[in-house]
């Protein structure tokens, strides 16, 4: 059995608010670094890690990828210039047109809820985002924002059985299947890429995530019996086939990094 597949995947980059920051009482009023810092600094001193809670970040690169039909494609929203009102406002308007699955990796620990307070802060509207069964009936028994629908597929959460002591990093998950795992950059480096005016290399970055993570779903379509093994065997081809097609650099450490066991 082979259920036809209609997802996008998705990953966000995000780096401190500072607008926000200098708002925050005792942050001060510095340059963008002095913000940030003093930023990192308070959060550290409250909890002993740098990491700030969720309104504090603001979204730089949103990469997809959509795979429906006969369609693949990869790419990261807008252009390098682009503002994150408008990165938010294309994002949310392809998941309005398309209706598909969502996959991430802990999409609901940390790309949501972002991007939620993102909305917020821009006024961006998505009506079949947030539906819960008002506009279309059957987002009542499936829809994006409850944990236990699949409308919305959290890897990262499904896999370690909702339970926090069993959650792995999309890094050693993907080397766990041969995959590239994280290529160029990480995370926690974003801020200074930003600052550095390296924005090329993080909406890279972020698309390579995108696609270990799919990489990672079809495994697990398989696993769950959405996904033959031919069919998924036949995915994992066709992934192939477009990456050496590409002429891009992390493309193509991508696929010198994939394994074929």
């Amino acid at each position: 059995m082979s259920t036809p597949l209609h997802c996008l995947v998705f990953d966000i980059e995000t780096v401190p608010d500072v607008e926000l920051g200098r708002r925050l009482p005792g942050i001060g009023d510095g340059d963008d670094a002095a913000v940030a810092e003093a930023m990192f600094a308070r959060r550290n001193e409250e909890t002993g890690s740098a990491f700030l809670p969720y309104e504090q970040h603001r979204v730089v690169a949103i990469s997809a990828l959509l795979r429906s039909g006969d369609q693949f494609r990869v790419w990261s929203v807008g252009t390098a210039d682009s503002p994150e009102d408008e990165l938010l406002r294309r994002f949310f308007s392809g998941i309005d047109k398309l209706k598909p699955t969502l996959v991430t990796w802990n999409g609901s620990g940390f790309d949501l809820p972002v991007l939620h307070y993102r909305m917020l802060r821009h006024g961006i509207a998505s009506a079949v985002y947030w539906d819960t069964g008002e506009l279309d009936r059957d987002f009542k028994w499936n829809n994006y924002l409850n944990r236990f629908h699949m409308r919305h597929v959290d890897l990262m959460d499904v896999l370690s059985g909702y339970q926090a002591r069993g959650r792995a990093s999309l890094d050693h998950v993907a080397l766990l299947l041969g995959l590239p795992g994280k290529l160029g950059m990480a995370g926690d480096q974003v801020w200074g890429a930003w600052r550095e005016g390296r924005i090329g290399e993080i909406r890279d970055y972020c698309e390579t995530d995108v696609m270990n993570t799919y990489l990672v779903y079809l495994r697990f379509e398989l696993v769950r019996g959405r996904l033959s093994a031919t069919a998924c065997a036949q995915e994992f081809e066709r992934v192939r086939g477009w990456l050496a097609e590409r002429r891009d650099a992390h493309w193509r450490r991508f696929l010198a990094a994939w394994r074929q066991d």
